[in-house]
């Protein structure tokens, strides 16, 4: 797990976990640029996140049990009952390593959140 330093790139964050999870993070960095082509890579929180048209759409994080996607996103019921499982905290969407990521579902979870931020723009 990551300690709380600050890091300068998403790169030096995900270089700090065990191999195993460095894939999973890579994915979900993957997954998250082809659903938003146009976002750009920061740190915020010390943590990966991603910036579209001047706003954080979606940060992402590695833990000792599970990777997390923020924040969850709104309005949209179906696909909120389907992220239910995930959804632990007010605004914390978490994977458990031991199992596979729902890669599918981090794309659904980032678009709906590049929606939400076009809608608030």
């Amino acid at each position: 797990m990551a300690d709380k330093k600050q890091f300068n790139t998403v790169d030096d964050y995900i270089k700090t976990f065990p191999s195993d999870v460095q894939a999973i993070l890579k994915k979900m960095r993957q997954t998250i640029h082809h659903t938003v082509p146009d976002a750009t890579e920061a740190i915020s929180y010390a943590i990966p996140a991603f910036n579209l048209d001047g706003k954080y759409v979606v940060y992402f994080s590695a833990w000792k049990n599970h990777v997390s996607l923020y924040p969850v996103p709104s309005g949209n019921e179906g696909l909120l009952k389907e992220i239910a499982p995930y959804i632990h905290g007010k605004g914390t969407i978490q994977f458990p390593l031991d199992k596979p990521v729902p890669y599918d579902l981090v794309k659904k979870i980032t678009l709906a959140l590049a929606q939400d931020n076009q809608q608030r723009s």
